[in-house]
């Protein structure tokens, strides 16, 4: 199963505040304790909001918004993309991982949907262009 680390945003992250060197050092280590467990795909920070933009799509109208965008608690500041067995053991991980942002922040997790999520309606032709994209990645 996969599952999406989601770190939420808060003030200073909006405000581009960068970690500090032991968070820095902190988070190096958690990220080669994940390696070494065999369960990190991915994992990245993310720079503000003010520094990124939306599409808000309408029908076939597509309107782009320049950040910064105000509500920073539904914002995100960075993730994890990580393969483990179980919800539990996602959360386990998570529960291990120092405080990303040094202050209060919440941390998300979501699984990632795979190929029998979708059902009937992702057809075998669906799911070999599928498998062929994939590995062209």
């Amino acid at each position: 199963m996969k599952f999406m680390i989601i770190v939420k945003a808060n003030a200073e992250s909006e405000a581009g505040k960068m970690p500090s060197e032991q968070l820095l050092t902190e988070m190096g280590k958690f990220n080669e304790d994940l390696v070494k467990a065999g369960v990190m795909l991915a994992g990245e920070g993310l720079h503000p909001s003010s520094r990124g933009a939306r599409v808000r799509f309408s029908g076939s109208k597509r309107t782009v918004i320049d950040g910064p965008f105000a509500e920073t608690k539904e914002l995100i500041a960075g993730f994890w993309l990580i393969q483990v067995k179980s919800k539990e053991e996602a959360i386990e991980w998570v529960k291990r991982c120092p405080n990303p942002m040094e202050s209060d922040t919440e941390i998300e997790i979501r699984q990632v949907l795979d190929d029998d999520d979708f059902g009937a309606e992702f057809t075998p032709e669906l799911r070999e262009q599928e498998k062929r994209l994939r590995a062209q990645m």
